[in-house]
């Protein structure tokens, strides 16, 4: 079992500026299959953008999606993890503070996120979420 979170988290974040489109980063998700992306200015992170957040935050709405920037959709209170943290101090992360990813940032620079799916994988293997995040997705 992982004892760091650097051993499970997923490295070389896709990130964006804050004044990216909604669209542009929905395609960057779906190009590179992943629920989420984090908002940068420079290597400073300024927020983590969801799949849903775009869907609940921008989408509903209304209005021309290419007219929104990623910064109306990302989270305000960014919560982070160290890759030296032991994987349980993700896992109570996760749990106060109700989110299901987690920027990895070393001495501020984003190096990774660690997903809901990624402790399933290693703490819960056999569990359903452990089992459906193990394969590959379906675009």
């Amino acid at each position: 079992m992982a004892q760091q979170v650097r051993e499970i988290m997923t490295n070389a974040p896709v990130s964006v500026e804050p004044g990216t489109s909604v669209v542009e980063v929905a395609r960057r998700m779906r190009d590179e299959d992943i629920g989420a992306v984090l908002v940068t200015e420079g290597e400073r992170v300024r927020g983590l953008v969801t799949d849903r957040d775009l869907v609940v935050r921008v989408l509903c709405e209304g209005g021309d999606p290419d007219q929104h920037s990623v910064k109306e959709a990302c989270s305000a209170e960014l919560v982070s993890v160290s890759p030296n943290d032991e994987v349980g101090r993700a896992v109570q992360v996760m749990r106060e503070h109700s989110v299901r990813r987690l920027p990895v940032l070393e001495n501020g620079r984003a190096v990774g996120i660690v997903s809901l799916g990624d402790l399933a994988i290693e703490r819960d293997p056999e569990s359903a979420l452990g089992d459906i995040s193990s394969t590959k997705g379906n675009r």
